[in-house]
């Protein structure tokens, strides 16, 4: 009888599983929305294709918040949405696999590893500040950087100075207030998290017998 009872169990998902697995599962996909939201936040330039965004800020928010799995699944997930031809890329941009493919496609490829990266770094640093928060975020956006520019380099045959003019160096202001801008949303959402936490298990004791 206690082997049928230990078959039956291990044939059925345990309930707070497949709670988990909801809830990550939801995070993903609100995640990728909101990156393609913010890529609708664009500003064209008019001495580079690569427009000014707010796409890293949402990837770097992304990766402070959610794990690294979830964080690389949810920009993946973007990446997936885009290349089907659903309008969640910059406007300022061909749409579809020819932005993939494009000159600005290696940050757009870059950011599920950006994103993964990011939330790496977080957690292993055991305290969670501001500080912490954003030497985490600052490691995502230079690997956006990095690879966003050697992308753009190969496909337009620029020289290296010329892509560091046009690729890197005129966003640097930009993104340095994109990482303390996520590394404050952050740390706001996980306080006020903790906060929530905190009052619901007092709530609990309170009404404990």
């Amino acid at each position: 009888m206690n082997q049928a009872q230990a078959a039956v169990s291990t044939g059925v998902a345990h309930p707070a599983t497949v709670s988990s697995g909801i809830s990550r599962g939801a995070s993903v996909l609100l995640g990728s929305l909101l990156v393609a939201a913010c890529a609708h936040v664009s500003i064209p330039l008019l001495f580079t294709p690569v427009p000014v965004t707010l796409q890293t800020f949402a990837v770097l928010l992304l990766g402070l918040m959610l794990g690294p799995a979830s964080a690389f699944a949810a920009l993946a997930l973007y990446l997936i949405e885009g290349a089907a031809g659903l309008p969640v890329f910059s406007p300022h941009g061909a749409g579809g696999l020819l932005q993939i493919l494009g000159p600005t496609g290696g940050y757009l490829l870059s950011y599920p590893f950006a994103a993964a990266l990011t939330s790496l770094i977080a957690r292993r640093i055991s305290r969670s500040s501001f500080s912490s928060y954003a030497f985490s975020a600052a490691a995502g956006s230079l690997l956006i950087l990095a690879l966003g520019a050697s992308w753009f380099a190969v496909v337009t045959h620029q020289s290296a100075g010329t892509t560091l003019t046009m690729t890197v160096w005129p966003f640097l202001p930009g993104d340095a207030l994109k990482v303390c801008a996520s590394a404050a949303a952050a740390l706001a959402v996980l306080k006020l998290r903790n906060r929530f936490r905190g009052s619901s298990a007092g709530l609990n004791d309170r009404a404990a017998p």
